[in-house]
């Protein structure tokens, strides 16, 4: 019986070892909202919407310990609409992040596969889209990928460890045909944080986005609004600075989004005119100022500001130069450390609107709504739940 009782325990000790040196966690997010938009092609709408403020996701992740401080790691995630059950980000399965890696405790992370970019990584943290706000307060048409409409595939990424609060690392996407140079990207970032002070800097580009199906960028469609756009190449680079003193953060972000020869099924949503013709250049300069009070643990109240500059650039000649105002509020109570609910609002006018050299452009708002406004102005206004697991 004693030796039994010996046996037992060894076999429960080696159990326990073994347990804790793999290890794998499921998780996910709902977000459920209810919206208006006063003008989404010229009509009210009343709408359902999931994953407006987070993107609802379920995923798993795991290490394995390997002994020397090494790690294997994974994660699969994926997007869906609570509303209908259906994938998100083109219906892909693990649309999100699918990734496989080594994890150092002292020279970092490389990992391969679906994963996001370093603007998404550093940059997007310090913005009240990529943070705490979600797509409703995105930059017009999410044009820097802040909002991380879009991920790079077949990539090789590393991360750095944290040196005394300062971070960084790198993405080279594949473009996994024989045109190698075509829908491949690459990316670098960093960021450093001491105390209450955050500031980050990133850079990408993509060459040909969005050019065939098996490339860095693809699967997006066609909308001009999914935050990545067919063109000879998208280039992305920006900074930012956060501060937190007490109960307030307060922000501060410029990102600059230059296209080279868009296509014009991809811009062509920027107007209320379906066809805008052809274009040489499009780039946008963002510069997005942002504070939240945290008034108590459960309850904060944020506010952003965002004025873009746009230049349309016609092969033919004509120009445009559209500025968007963006004003945006955002109000979050958690009932849980799990749950929490939560109203926002935005909206946008475009002035400047017009085309200049006979071009004859009009750029429409559009402030995350299921189509642009047929005017000039949109205000868009949410009420939601949300529930981590």
């Amino acid at each position: 019986m004693k030796k039994s009782l010996l046996a037992l325990g060894v076999l429960s000790v080696f159990s326990g070892a073994a347990h804790a040196q793999s290890t794998v966690t499921l998780f996910g997010l709902i977000d459920e909202g209810f919206n208006f938009t006063n003008n989404a092609g010229g009509h009210q709408l009343y709408a359902l919407s999931s994953g407006d403020a987070s993107g609802s996701r379920w995923g798993m992740k795991g290490t394995e310990d390997l002994g020397g401080g090494l790690s294997a790691v994974f994660q699969l995630e994926n997007g869906f609409s609570i509303n209908s059950g259906k994938f998100g980000q083109e219906g892909q399965e693990f649309g999100r992040q699918a990734f496989v890696g080594l994890s150092s405790e002292t020279l970092g992370m490389l990992t391969f596969g679906r994963q996001y970019d370093s603007v998404v990584d550093f940059l997007a943290p310090l913005t009240v889209n990529g943070n705490w706000g979600g797509q409703m307060f995105s930059h017009p048409y999410d044009n820097d990928n802040t909002d991380n409409t879009f991920r790079i595939n077949n990539a090789v990424k590393y991360t750095s460890v944290s040196y005394a609060g300062f971070t960084f690392g790198g993405a080279y996407a594949f473009s996994n045909s024989t045109s190698f140079a075509v829908n491949r990207a690459e990316s670098v970032g960093a960021q450093y944080t001491n105390g209450g002070l955050s500031v980050a800097a990133a850079y990408l580009n993509v060459d040909s986005p969005n050019n065939g199906s098996s490339g860095a960028v693809a699967n997006l469609g066609s909308s001009g609004v999914d935050g990545s756009w067919s063109a000879d190449r998208q280039r992305v680079f920006g900074a930012g600075i956060n501060y937190t003193i007490g109960a307030t953060t307060l922000g501060f972000v410029y990102t600059h989004t230059d296209l080279s020869e868009p296509t014009a099924t991809q811009y062509a949503s920027l107007s209320a005119s379906p066809s805008l013709g052809a274009a040489s250049s499009l780039k946008f300069n963002n510069f997005e100022v942002n504070a939240k009070y945290q008034f108590t643990p459960a309850f904060y109240v944020g506010g952003m500001y965002t004025y873009t500059q746009a230049t349309y650039d016609g092969a033919s000649g004509g120009s445009a130069k559209p500025k968007y105002h963006e004003f945006g509020l955002m109000a979050d109570y958690n009932l849980s450390k799990r749950t929490d609910v939560y109203i926002q609002g935005s909206y946008i006018k475009v002035t400047n609107a017009s085309g200049v050299d006979g071009t004859g452009l009009e750029f429409a708002a559009n402030a995350d709504a299921a189509a642009p406004s047929s005017s000039s102005q949109q205000f868009m206004a949410r009420v939601g739940i949300r529930q981590q697991f």
